[in-house]
């Protein structure tokens, strides 16, 4: 899927009018005031000719509190895979998990179904209606990250009939900690028709080989406060909207963080619209003293305006979050201290951007360079509707914009300073 709304121009879009200092510091009692640095200095960087006559847009660009290049990345086009996990028709393999590394060798975890998507309005009880319908989880290693090999059985396997996990397991994401592995994945119970609400299952084992102990229940449900109008299968006619998660929670991830463990997960809201130019997706969070809960949703939920797949991690004592597809604030890198209230940090170029990004959780981002676990990974293409499969990505950091054979902006680092056309 192509993302042509460009990545600077939702940037622009999406900062407000707000505050520098921190969320947590307001009060409804004492609103932070906003001033602008109109100094000279400030007004030639943005080229701003009058202080006295500023646009709205000025004023935004006076208000950006960050404007370096540190979290910009440009991607390369994927590149396919070796070994099982190469394209193979008829299969559909996608929305891969991080990947980790365990004694010597990458792990990684994905959906996986075969046959053709026949979709809504037939027979949903027996048919295929998304290619992740009817999905299991499944497991390869590989010993350089091209060449994979798949188990010869799913790890994840479905519920028993009548079980919340009966119709498909899919969109899966690891956690190892002290010594054990915990995979999150999306849920459905049969019959899976358009009002049908997505769950969180958990699995944990003490190897990244299995065997997994799989959650009785779920541990995260969609919010029960929406009203469907009518019986008919049309997830848009709707009494009351409720919460922004209250059809669907969708691609968890479980990250520990401050001495707990934080849920993310994509909120679809029932009678979903369109939106500033993309699906209404919001992001949101659930809090956990332990990693198989009871994880409690958050008080500031939702955390994002835009969004689609999940894509966080942990970066200079905080949480960062890659902001993909939908919204207006799609295709930007935002950062939150304290895992919930984000901010903008910088754009990424539309252009090859991946879809269902499993980061490579082998690198380590730093303060320096906070988004280095982009450096490669895996993500699934369409190679069509009914078909999918998983590659390799790769991208750079771009910190200035240099044309052939002339000289990089003083002080970068040679790796960022790749030649522009």
């Amino acid at each position: 899927m192509k993302i042509k709304v460009s990545a600077f121009a939702a940037l622009i879009a999406a900062v407000l009018i707000g505050c520098n200092k921190p969320v947590s510091r307001q009060t409804e009692e004492k609103p932070c005031e906003q001033k602008l640095d109109v100094s000279e200095a400030k007004l030639d960087r943005f080229g701003i000719t009058n202080r006295d006559y500023l646009s709205t847009a000025s004023k935004r660009a006076l208000q950006w509190q960050y404007v370096e290049n540190d979290w910009y990345r440009v991607f390369n086009p994927m590149k396919s895979l070796k070994g099982d996990l190469a394209y193979e028709e008829g299969v559909v393999r996608r929305d891969p998990s991080a990947v980790i590394k365990v004694d010597g060798l990458y792990h990684v975890w994905y959906s996986r179904s075969t046959g053709k998507t026949d979709g809504f309005g037939g027979d949903v009880e027996n048919e295929k209606v998304f290619p992740w319908d009817r999905c299991t989880i499944w497991h390869a290693t590989s010993k350089d990250g091209w060449t994979w090999k798949e188990d010869k059985e799913a790890a994840i396997p479905l519920g028993e009939k009548g079980t919340y996990d009966d119709r498909s397991v899919f969109t899966v994401e690891v956690m190892q900690w002290q010594d054990m592995y915990y995979l999150c994945y999306q849920t459905i119970k049969s019959p899976y028709d358009v009002r049908t609400k997505n769950e969180v299952g958990l699995a944990w084992s003490n190897s990244p080989n299995g065997p997994w102990t799989k959650s009785k229940a779920p541990i995260l449900k969609p919010a029960d406060n929406g009203i469907w109008k009518g019986t008919e299968q049309n997830r848009f006619m709707v009494e009351k909207k409720g919460d922004f998660d209250s059809h669907k929670v969708h691609d968890p991830c479980i990250l520990p963080f401050n001495g707990k463990f934080y849920l993310y997960y994509k909120g679809e809201q029932m009678g979903e619209e369109i939106l500033y130019g993309g699906r209404q997706i919001r992001h949101g969070v659930a809090v956990a003293d332990n990693p198989k809960g009871p994880y409690v949703k958050s008080k500031y939920n939702p955390i994002s305006n835009s969004g689609h797949e999940i894509c966080v991690w942990p970066v200079d004592g905080g949480i960062a979050s890659l902001i993909t597809t939908d919204g207006p604030e799609r295709n930007t890198f935002q950062f939150a201290p304290d895992g919930i209230n984000f901010e903008i940090r910088g754009a990424v170029k539309g252009q090859n951007m991946p879809h269902a990004i499993g980061l490579n959780r082998t690198l380590k981002a730093t303060k320096e360079n906070p988004t280095a676990v982009f450096d490669w990974g895996l993500s699934h293409v369409y190679n069509s509707w009914h078909y999918q499969s998983i590659m390799r990505f790769e991208s750079y950091r771009k910190t200035s914009h240099v044309a052939q054979g002339a000289k990089a902006k003083t002080g970068k680092k040679k790796k960022d300073t790749q030649k522009d056309n």
